[in-house]
């Protein structure tokens, strides 16, 4: 990843701030893109040579914005990592607030497309990397989760689909699909009245610490990997049978669900 220009969307905090330190500890020329600029510039002291763009993916211009920065700083672009996200909490008929689903579609799937599209052409020109930083929900459903997995699975559909249209233009879209990770996303999930949840509903007993993660979804980048689950045996094993026993995957969601609440 050595002098490898690399955007990161959702570059405060969680994955996205783990992946800028261990980027950057490579190398690699690091743009970090989040909304919250305060977090940003604090973390870009720890790692000189890095370019902040404060953006808010939901916004097409901002998302082109941050790639016309990056080319004016830089020159050009290696990969781009779709990190930004935010997840949610509540059975659906308990929600209260729609408009999280539109939230977001917003922020996990439409912010990814808006910053792919702009960023196209100049990966085409260095043969470089899409990353989609998706999750377990995007292959499966899961419990709880409608909007996010609705969310997730979008963006595993749209980046499916364009590496099938970017084959021989020397680009590789690799989509990550993690399962619980040790970040404050957990905490700022929104509820059922469409706020913050503050707490998680979770306990640690599955949950992957952040370091390891993001050391996995590094050597995929490295490799021009396709597809990428990092979650436990028993959940790959679950995206395996959904193919042939939907309906056990379905209780095996159900329960896990129900066995991981604290």
């Amino acid at each position: 990843m050595k002098n490898k220009v690399v955007i990161v969307t959702g570059a405060s905090s969680g994955i996205g701030a783990e992946l800028v330190r261990q980027l950057s500890r490579l190398g690699a020329k690091v743009v970090l893109a989040a909304r919250d600029e305060q977090a940003l510039y604090a973390l870009a002291q720890t790692y000189p040579g890095t370019l902040v763009v404060p953006t808010d993916v939901t916004d097409p211009d901002a998302c082109k914005r941050l790639i016309d920065r990056t080319i004016d700083h830089f020159g050009g672009i290696d990969v781009l990592v779709n990190n930004a996200g935010i997840s949610m909490w509540a059975a659906f008929e308990d929600i209260t607030d729609l408009t999280l689903f539109e939230r977001i579609m917003r922020v996990n799937y439409l912010g990814s497309v808006y910053c792919t599209h702009y960023a196209l052409p100049y990966l085409k020109t260095s043969k470089g990397l899409l990353v989609a930083v998706s999750s377990v929900t995007g292959k499966t459903g899961v419990p709880t989760r409608s909007a996010y997995a609705a969310s997730k699975h979008a963006m595993q559909g749209f980046f499916d689909s364009l590496r099938i249209e970017l084959m021989g233009t020397g680009v590789d879209v690799c989509v990550i699909s993690p399962g619980f990770v040790q970040t404050a996303m957990r905490e700022r999930a929104l509820g059922a009245d469409g706020q913050p949840l503050v707490t998680s509903h979770l306990t640690e007993q599955e949950v992957m610490p952040v370091e390891d993660c993001v050391k996995i979804i590094i050597q995929a980048m490295r490799r021009r990997r396709r597809d990428v689950i990092i979650a436990s045996a028993r959940v790959k094993l679950g995206t395996v049978l959904k193919v042939f026993l939907p309906g056990v995957v379905d209780r095996m969601a159900k329960r896990a669900i129900e066995e991981g609440k604290s």
